[in-house]
């Protein structure tokens, strides 16, 4: 049976340190600074964004899908400070909602300090225990060992008989909620 979610409902997640929030327009700078400096997407294979245009109608389709219960997309900021640091999001649902594809970018000022993990946490409580999720994915460059080692740390486990058929560097990590 399909699942209903309204994903409107998750539009801001709290942790002890960070918000998590919709993404706005007034995001747009560091938006194009994600999806466009050469170290944070090192590992990704996408198209880079080249103007402040393709990062405004980015953060336009990630509302809208918010809109359809397409997917999830949280702009990470530090409580009290409403500047975008890096974003997570929930995406590729599978038709039952029972399946869901993590994803997460961070700016590089803001690695090593545990604050992806908060939000990693703070993302699988939620599939888990307020979404009825039951596994959720991550695909992974299998040279980027910060985000291998993240996965691990959280509990997720790497699931050898799979591949990515759009990126043969992927490793895919897989947790399914324990029952």
């Amino acid at each position: 049976m399909k699942k209903e979610i309204n994903f409107t409902s998750f539009k801001e997640l709290k942790t002890e340190r960070l918000l998590l929030r919709s993404l706005k327009t007034t995001d747009k700078k560091e938006i194009f600074f994600l999806r466009s400096d050469p170290e944070i997407n090192r590992y990704i294979m996408r198209t880079k964004t080249s103007t402040i245009e393709e990062a405004l109608s980015f953060i336009k389709s990630r509302n809208n899908d918010l809109k359809e219960n397409k997917s999830f997309y949280w702009a990470i900021t530090i409580k009290g400070n409403p500047k975008l640091i890096g974003t997570i999001c929930l995406w590729n649902f599978s038709e039952d909602k029972k399946t869901a594809e993590l994803g997460y970018e961070l700016f590089p000022a803001f690695q090593g300090r545990g604050i992806m993990n908060e939000a990693v946490k703070k993302v699988i409580e939620l599939s888990f225990q307020n979404m009825e999720v039951e596994t959720l994915e991550a695909f992974t460059h299998k040279d980027n060992i910060k985000s291998k080692l993240l996965l691990l740390k959280n509990n997720f486990s790497h699931d050898p008989k799979r591949k990515d058929e759009d990126n043969t560097d992927n490793l895919i990590f897989v947790l399914k909620k324990k029952i």
